[in-house]
């Protein structure tokens, strides 16, 4: 008896694969119901393993255009021509499919280019409202650019032509509906299973790794000489006595934030909160020492990295890894304390970092705009901020006779209990919930 073909489903990115974790979780959704994925997009970092191992997605890797002549106008019809002409060879190259998911923004050319593929092949096309594509073009053009109005109509046009739609936050929902009168299914990020609290020995052991690389984890002599005869390996955090895994207690508070070093997230914010709490722990002799991790890639982050260097801090270390897709959830779950930038250059979409931070049980200090408080409620389950100057407090206040602070740890519990409550749903009972019923 012949053997069923398996429907299949295209994921389209105008973009990183590997830092586009929704998609990746579609991808792997999709392949749990019985799909074949092919995943079509650029591959500038490594996806997750459970990509990359699955049998059932293939990975089209697009080839970016490197042209950097002549006026910027040129250059963006240039490279948008490319990607237009490229994704279109490879969508219908790697042959037909019953759906496809497409990543919304960037807009231009992905939305007519997968919109042509799917008349012409009569498939499916659902998009995924991750922001508005024009609302970061504005970011850099004035209101009223002709180029802003064109690139407005055609993410309209074109989302109201799709045969359904998904976004990330009930605000965008509203918007969807009242502005471009199109129906949209609200997925509310959430958490894979691979980010979770982790136990005393799993953070002693990632504290271990990442010390071979940062020498800022490992543990300096004069802290060594501190230490009492018998200890085994330490690191700056932690320390084995005996069989057990102890945290030590002059070690240093661990701040972590990531970012993508775009204009869009304003890290200056994050600098004057820090060298405000440079400046307190002299005043206050309260504070502990501070290392700040900051994960990510992004055009701005020499830049940045140019001022931390120039700010010569004595108590505060600022470590910048790029980490693998399988170690970002355990730097995530050792820390102490989250920080988040992003502000939405629509304003209608949700950090998906508060998600992974939330999942592995870390409150989170987030920058507030309009929606936010669809997923961090201020004192509750985290904090939000204005200005460097809140931040500034948010960081001092938890940090404060860090670790022994009883009343500050008693709000640190309190939240982590909020966050067991939001870990209860996971990405993938919330995506057979709200989305598995398109794709039957």
């Amino acid at each position: 008896m012949a053997e069923i073909p398996r429907k299949s489903v295209k994921v389209v990115v105008l973009g990183d694969i590997g830092r586009s974790p929704r998609m990746q979780y579609h991808a792997l959704s999709l392949t749990d119901i019985g799909f074949k994925v092919d995943i079509v997009s650029y591959m500038d970092t490594v996806p997750l393993t459970q990509v990359m191992d699955n049998p059932n997605i293939t990975i089209h890797k697009l080839h970016p255009l490197k042209f950097e002549r002549g006026p910027k106008l040129i250059q963006y019809f240039a490279k948008a021509l490319w990607q237009a002409v490229s994704l279109l060879f490879t969508l219908f190259l790697s042959g037909k499919c019953n759906y496809l998911l497409c990543q919304n923004p960037p807009a231009i050319p992905t939305l007519p280019v997968c919109r042509f593929y799917c008349l012409v092949t009569k498939t499916k096309f659902i998009i995924d409202f991750h922001n508005y594509a024009y609302s970061i073009m504005a970011l850099s053009l004035s209101d009223g650019h002709p180029l802003l109005k064109v690139a407005k109509w055609i993410e309209k046009y074109f989302a109201q032509s799709s045969d359904n739609n998904l976004c990330v936050t009930c605000a965008m929902k509203e918007d969807l509906i009242q502005n471009w009168n199109v129906v949209a299914t609200v997925l509310y990020d959430r958490p894979p299973k691979i980010f979770h609290p982790i136990t005393l020995q799993e953070k002693h052991d990632w504290f271990v790794k990442i010390g071979l690389q940062y020498p800022e984890f490992r543990i300096t002599g004069r802290q060594m000489l501190n230490d009492p005869p018998g200890d085994s390996i330490k690191t700056i955090f932690t320390q084995i006595q005996g069989n057990d895994v102890k945290m030590r207690e002059d070690r240093p508070g661990l701040l972590f934030s990531s970012t993508s070093w775009t204009p869009d997230e304003d890290f200056s914010i994050l600098m004057e909160a820090l060298q405000t709490y440079e400046v307190t722990y002299d005043i206050t002799k309260k504070l502990p020492k501070l290392i700040c991790v900051i994960t990510g890639k992004g055009p701005m982050k020499d830049h940045y990295i140019s001022q931390i260097a120039a700010r010569k801090w004595q108590h505060i270390k600022v470590v910048t890894p790029w980490l693998m897709a399988s170690d970002y959830p355990t730097m995530v779950a050792s820390a102490d304390l989250g920080v988040c930038l992003h502000t939405s250059s629509s304003g209608l979409d949700l950090p998906m970092k508060v998600v992974d931070m939330y999942g592995a049980g870390l409150p989170v200090c987030a920058c507030y705009y309009k929606c936010i408080d669809e997923l961090v409620l201020d004192e509750v389950n985290g904090y939000t901020f204005k200005s460097s100057d809140q931040l500034a407090k948010q960081i001092v206040t938890w940090f404060e006779d860090f670790p022994n602070n009883e009343a500050q740890n008693r709000i640190a519990e309190k939240m982590k209990q909020q966050l067991e409550k939001f870990q209860k749903s996971r990405w993938e009972d919330n995506w057979n919930l709200r989305v598995k019923k398109f794709f039957e």
